[in-house]
């Protein structure tokens, strides 16, 4: 054997070969089981089409020592390779001889083989193949007759020609029957077969650490078991430990890049382990138990593993959800819309106790506790809606070093600002803009100062240092904008500054359209203007970001805050004791003394020279706070033409004519439509229960219907917006990350959405 060749192994294994042959036989007649289908974080390639509710297999022993599993990874192929990057190990073969290759790579092919042979008489040898019970091993090309041992031109590959009771240069033979399905191998680049086949080839590395076996390229784990099916094409099988399984499903399903909280993989762990041992031989049929597709769990074999969950498997070993000492039938979706459904209105069939509808939040209000921001300030006396916005102008002021009182009220705000509160508030902004010329002539500021045209011009000083209307508009700009009811009232001096804050947005008019010029400015409209402006030039120091996730707002005030550049850079911020704190309820931002974190909310904030937060302002998240909202698909819009819809609906309505309408006629516990009626110009149909997703092509089936019409009044397009991600049955994926976040641990968030089970052990 050449040292740097690689060795790779093939043989009909007898011990696999009995233990597919119930397999084989059910596959030879054709017979079907209907697959569970489960959501996962990758798109479902096969929606729900309302199939009743799978029934699981639970074991009917103890178990206790680790089972293994098969799964289909091709059931349909028409070619395979099977190769490794190392040393395989030898597996035994039919009789007592073994078979190996010394090759790194081999095709394997479909072919109708000819009828075996079994020993019968002896005759001689006719040409250079030699065959015996389900095999048939052929030298390449150059070498010479079989002597016990078979040449490759790039290898030195030993088959045993024949059991040991066969003589050299004898070949068995037997009555003729039909011809059958098999395989043939080849040696890579190699046209003459290596060997035809009719029992399972199995292929297994002898170092699965460093060598794994590879199918098409990709290395799993365990064992790979190729053999011919009853459609003529190969079934790829992957038989491995299930513990080996499950660290391949975990990071498909729940993505520890996206979803890095441990608790909530270790919950996925337990649900994708526990779906599996309910379901062994799901596709018993067909020679295998599970699909790696959203049909079964997706798996993704060795190269998709993660070290965080490994992590999640190996602390969860040997740990399943039962109910009455049984494994559940642990179905989970993507993202619930904030809240799943009862089993048995998506599946049919009877109700399962453990398949209920539950809300995908934390339970009992107080959920929130860890994750709120509070601050010891007193929230401001203002009930007037003409001061709404006063607290935050003051506010944002104060942070800047104004100096404004601790506690503002409607009487205060509603006075008359004075000369002396004009010439400090005007010395800050001309401080803040380094407008230092412009200090004397504001110290020396009169009562003009105290009405708005007055203001305006003395502000436009402090802030520019001269007037930036009287440069950049002219005499028919400065009319144009003056166009309000008593505009003739503003004194010629002051109408350039006046038109140009007014051209801005910053100086506002009362209800009336009036500016009532010879009247005194109250020191809540002064105040509007400053701040208004300095905001709009960039003179306060603000910054934004957007918050991680609930558990990210502590006791302590932290909250880890991405930067709102969106590159991805994360820093933690402490709030201070006597922090400004505003949350905006619509477009109005309120003084509030507590505010609830969930992840996802839009912060404006300033730091003060200790770098604590001493202003912040939250926009709540749009996606709200159930467990669920970081997902993608918490939210969705999908917008059809009644053509559209019926193209869709033709697999599973028929006969009602064009498409006049949609009408949901009953809703589940979680608001999920489980009858739609469709209405057409020839008559009306119904779709029910897990069928109306998958008949419509939708995400979910948690959705609200908005129509727009033609001047006919005839429904142009349907609307349809709605939540979530999947069949919305039992654990929600994202919602367990939600939960984890919060706080919770994994038993915790696997009885959240498992009614009434247990976590048991089993090995």
């Amino acid at each position: 054997m050449h040292s740097s060749l690689h060795r790779i192994v093939f043989a009909p294994c007898l011990a696999c070969a009995l233990l597919c042959s119930s397999f084989a036989l059910r596959a030879q007649d054709g017979a079907r089981t209907r697959p569970r289908r489960v959501n996962s974080t990758a798109p479902e390639t096969t929606p729900p089409d309302g199939q009743p509710m799978p029934e699981a297999f639970p074991a009917s022993a103890p178990i206790n020592s680790e089972p293994t599993i098969r799964i289909g990874l091709a059931t349909a192929a028409r070619s395979v390779t099977i190769s490794t990057t190392g040393r395989l190990l030898h597996i035994e073969g039919v009789g007592a001889e073994s078979g190996r290759i010394e090759l790194a790579r081999v095709r394997i092919e479909p072919r109708f083989l000819p009828p075996p042979t079994a020993p019968a008489v002896e005759t001689p040898v006719e040409d250079e193949s030699i065959a015996w019970a389900d095999t048939t091993i052929r030298p390449t090309r150059g070498a010479g007759p079989p002597k016990g041992e078979i040449k490759t031109e790039k290898s030195s590959a030993r088959i045993s020609p024949a059991p040991p009771n066969a003589k050299s240069g004898v070949r068995l033979s037997s009555r003729t029957n039909a011809a059958t399905r098999g395989a043939v191998l080849y040696e890579q680049g190699q046209t003459m077969p290596l060997a035809d086949v009719r029992a399972p080839v199995v292929f297994a590395s002898a170092d699965e650490t460093q060598d794994p076996v590879r199918f098409n390229e990709k290395p799993y784990r365990g064992r790979l078991e190729v053999f011919a099916n009853t459609r003529g094409t190969l079934t790829v099988v992957n038989e491995l430990s299930l513990e080996e399984y499950v660290r391949g499903v975990v990071p498909n399903e729940l993505s520890p890049g996206g979803f890095p909280a441990l608790e909530a993989l270790k919950a996925q762990a337990v649900a994708a382990r526990t779906y599996a041992l309910s379901n062994l031989g799901r596709y018993q049929a067909d020679g295998f138990d599970l699909l790696p597709t959203t049909r079964s769990q997706v798996y993704g074999g060795r190269s998709t593993e993660h070290p965080l969950t490994d992590r999640a498997v190996a602390e969860t070993r040997g740990r399943v959800a039962t109910f009455d000492g049984k494994p559940i039938n642990a179905l989970y979706t993507s993202t619930c819309g904030g809240h799943t459904e009862n089993g048995e209105n998506i599946f049919g069939g009877d109700p399962v106790p453990y398949l209920r509808a539950h809300e995908c939040a934390l339970e009992d209000g107080d959920g929130f506790d860890s994750a709120s921001v509070r601050t010891a300030r007193e929230l401001p006396d203002i009930k007037s809606a003409e001061h709404a916005s006063s607290a935050r102008d003051a506010a944002l002021l104060a942070a800047h070093a104004f100096n404004l009182p601790s506690r503002l009220g409607d009487d205060w705000l509603a006075d008359a600002i004075t000369v002396e509160e004009v010439r400090a508030l005007l010395s800050k902004v001309a401080q803040l803009t380094r407008q230092n010329t412009a200090a004397s002539a504001i110290s020396s500021a009169t009562g003009e100062a105290t009405r708005a045209p007055g203001f305006c011009t003395a502000f436009a000083l402090a802030l520019d240092g001269e007037s930036r209307g009287g440069v950049l508009l002219n005499r028919a700009d400065v009319e144009y904008f003056l166009s309000f009811r008593d505009a003739e009232s503003v004194p010629e001096k002051n109408r350039a500054d006046v038109a140009a804050f007014m051209r801005d947005g910053h100086l506002m008019l009362f209800p009336d359209a009036t500016l009532r010029p010879r009247l005194p400015l109250t020191r809540a409209r002064a105040l509007k203007l400053v701040a208004r402006t300095l905001e709009s030039r960039g003179l306060f120091r603000l910054q934004k970001g957007t918050t991680r996730a609930a558990s990210t707002a502590g006791g302590d005030g932290t909250l880890n805050v991405r930067a709102a550049s969106g590159k991805g850079t994360e820093r933690g911020l402490k709030v201070a004791a006597n922090a400004f704190l505003f949350r905006s309820f619509g477009e109005t931002l309120f003084p509030v003394r507590e505010i609830k974190i969930v992840g996802g909310e839009a912060l404006t904030f300033h730091t003060d020279a200790d770098g604590e937060v001493d202003y912040l302002e939250v926009r709540p998240a749009q996606n709200g706070a159930a467990s669920d909202h970081t997902s993608s698909f918490a939210f969705w819009t999908e917008t059809l033409t009644p053509g559209e819809i019926l193209s869709r609906l033709s697999r599973s309505v028929s006969g009602v004519g064009a498409l006049l309408d949609l009408r949901v006629r009953k809703r589940g516990l979680s608001g999920r439509v489980l009858d739609l009626e469709v209405i057409g110009t020839n008559g009306t149909a119904h779709v029910l229960g897990g069928r109306i997703r998958s008949a419509l092509g939708l995400r979910e089936q948690l959705f609200v219907i908005e129509r727009s019409y033609d001047e006919t009044g005839r429904v142009t397009k349907f609307i349809l917006t709605g939540r979530g991600w999947g069949h919305g049955v039992g654990m929600c994926q994202i919602g367990a990350y939600g939960l984890a976040r919060a706080g919770l641990t994994y038993d915790k968030i696997l009885k959240s959405y498992y009614a009434g089970i247990s976590l048991t052990k089993l090995y």
